[in-house]
């Protein structure tokens, strides 16, 4: 049975058009089936320029574009996010942090289901801080846990607080880590990921231009962290899983660790270095979208 975008949404059905201001799409103005109907994998990732190195490199993967091909940003009529489209395959730019994140998404869920998508898997690729990993390793994300450990995104909606599930898809976790063997080219480990609303204090950084904690503090909390089962540390995870778990559509975090947090908080390595890390993610997907069973 086909799966279809589940849209926890009644009113939706109401509007004689839907207009998706932060894509500059709409209903009235676009054929989203036409444009979009034919989407079964969406790759979402903070800046545009690295969605749009992943749509070419996909491209070349599949076959459907090489060197010097260019893929036109969907979402041109304005500079929120970009989109980009390649068969099979949509590379959607999302920012940085829960707000930016969950306004994108909340558009492209109504897009995939305005489009009658099914199927769909979506995919974040991503960078990350490790804990207890060599810089470089890559951490797929079993669940998306807050600050306190807590498999769980809390919000406020209405003045209540709602809690929502952080768990990815489980089966999807284990089919990436099994192309990450047999791709066979650097460390991929599956664990916890800590969604944080800070970059500095809210990951125990030191550096931040206010501090009000020391550096035997700041270890032991990243050591709880590690033995509750945290990996890597970001920004974007609980709420991308909440969301798509709510509109039942398959979805996986796969960032790229740049640094071990248990050794530092600046990102050190040389530009070349920290280019290669951030393919990572791209290969592994790339590998799991070319796969036949993908």
């Amino acid at each position: 049975r086909e799966n279809f975008i589940h849209l926890c949404n009644p009113h939706l059905e109401k509007m004689k058009e839907d207009i998706l201001y932060h894509f500059a799409l709409g209903t009235g103005t676009h054929d989203f089936p036409t444009l979009f109907g034919d989407v079964k994998f969406v790759c979402v990732g903070g800046s545009p320029s690295r969605m749009k190195a992943f749509i070419a490199y996909i491209a070349e993967e599949l076959g459907l574009g090489g060197p010097g091909c260019d893929y036109p940003n969907i979402c041109a009529g304005t500079d929120r996010y970009a989109m980009y489209k390649v068969g099979p395959v949509l590379s959607v730019s999302h920012g940085m942090g829960i707000p930016s994140i969950s306004i994108m998404l909340h558009e492209l869920i109504k897009l995939l289901y305005h489009a009658k998508c099914s199927d769909i898997t979506i995919i974040r690729i991503g960078t990350s801080g490790g804990i207890g990993l060599e810089p470089g390793s890559v951490v797929i994300t079993r669940q998306s846990v807050d600050a306190t450990f807590k498999p769980q995104l809390e919000q406020i909606v209405l003045g209540k607080t709602v809690i929502r599930s952080t768990n990815l898809d489980e089966q999807l976790a284990k089919e990436l880590m099994q192309c990450s063997k047999e791709i066979g080219q650097f460390n991929t480990v599956i664990g916890n990921t800590m969604c944080t609303l800070d970059f500095y204090e809210g990951q125990g950084r030191l550096d931040g231009a206010i501090c009000l904690y020391d550096e035997e503090e700041k270890l032991q909390y990243l050591k709880n962290a590690y033995d509750s089962g945290v990996r890597n540390i970001e920004m974007e995870s609980s709420v991308f899983a909440a969301m798509c778990n709510l509109s039942g559509v398959k979805a996986a975090v796969v960032c790229v660790t740049l640094l071990n947090r248990l050794e530092g908080d600046q990102i050190s390595s040389s530009h070349d270095i920290l280019v290669e890390y951030q393919q990572r993610p791209q290969k592994l997907v790339g590998y799991f979208i070319k796969k036949p069973e993908g």
